[in-house]
């Protein structure tokens, strides 16, 4: 970063594949801010630059990852590969926003209802998301849907994508939200959108919950796609004590890693982060289901927490959900 003048007092970077996360700083030398970062286990990596601790993307790299918190800057080194199916020129299935009052929640749910561009029969398969519309707006899963149904790799579907109501709250292994999402949004989402069999799929705090809701309401779910898991467990994860309802969460992933509410095993594909620090709790719990009879598998991409790196496993594992929910 040329600064002749030193007019900066500090340079510094923010990343979330080693800690600390905002560091390390650059160093100023003969008019110049340097930093040598060590390349992590990706072949990706986001971040930004603070300047005088602002910290905002980096303007000498027009290369961005769109995300819900602003763009962040992207390092793709050449083993990254961007999937195929982002250029495809499939057609854009239909999509309607519907609204539920829920009683459990206090709270109108928004809900975004698609469909692939092949109409499906009312015994089509339904993906219910949480988290659906930043899904959709910034891991371009409905795109992914509309191409995977043009190539004829999965069938005619619908999905339901959920958008959350107090996300920390009710994502976090909350028996309140379980029995909101079982017994009055998937009954509205059913009579908007008839279908047969239900995958449920969710990212960070989002699998977490989708992961919860089965393992309280066994019959809730047919199959689940769980990205990057929050499954903190005490052993592992003390750097996220701060969090509000982090006591819940360990009980609740305890409790799955010892067997408990282990009724009715269904597959389950588990994505992750390579350089994430929730690898190793997601490994766990891959391990812990596996015991307990369940079609469950691990897939480790070379990336950290991001939808990029979410977008970028939806494939084969999605499709071989739908596969075996068929058989």
């Amino acid at each position: 970063m040329p600064d002749p003048e030193r007019v900066l007092r500090e340079v510094t970077l923010y990343q979330e594949l080693v800690r600390p996360r905002r560091g390390p700083q650059f160093e100023w030398r003969d008019g110049v801010w340097r930093l040598r970062f060590r390349r992590p286990d990706v072949d990706r990596m986001e971040y930004l630059i603070g300047f005088d601790g602002s910290f905002v993307p980096d303007p000498g790299n027009p290369l961005r990852a769109p995300g819900p918190f602003g763009d962040k800057s992207v390092v793709e080194w050449p083993e990254y590969r961007r999937p195929d199916w982002l250029d495809s020129i499939a057609d854009a299935g239909p999509i309607e926003e519907i609204e539920i009052r829920c009683r459990r929640l206090v709270a109108r749910v928004q809900v975004l209802i698609y469909a692939t561009p092949e109409p499906p029969g009312v015994d089509a398969p339904l993906i219910v998301a949480h988290d659906g519309p930043e899904y959709a707006h910034y891991a371009s899963l409905t795109r992914y849907l509309d191409v995977m149904s043009w190539q004829e790799l999965i069938p005619p579907l619908r999905a339901a994508l959920i958008q959350p109501v107090d996300r920390n709250e009710t994502y976090s292994a909350s028996a309140q939200y379980s029995a909101a999402l079982v017994r009055e949004l998937l009954p509205e989402i059913a009579r908007r959108a008839p279908h047969s069999k239900r995958i449920g799929m969710g990212a960070s705090l989002g699998a977490l919950a989708m992961l919860h809701a089965h393992r309280r309401h066994s019959r809730s779910f047919d199959a689940l796609l769980l990205q990057s898991g929050s499954f903190f467990r005490q052993r592992w994860d003390k750097i996220e004590s701060g969090f509000e309802r982090y006591r819940r969460i360990t009980r609740f992933v305890g409790d799955v890693l010892r067997g408990e509410g282990a009724e009715r095993p269904i597959p389950v594909a588990v994505t992750c982060g390579s350089a994430e620090e929730n690898r190793r709790n997601n490994e766990a719990v891959v391990d812990a289901l596996i015991q307990q009879g369940y079609p469950a598998w691990l897939s480790i991409v070379p990336d950290a927490h991001t939808w990029t790196c979410w977008r970028d496993s939806f494939d084969p594992h999605l499709p071989m959900l739908l596969e075996a929910v068929r058989e």
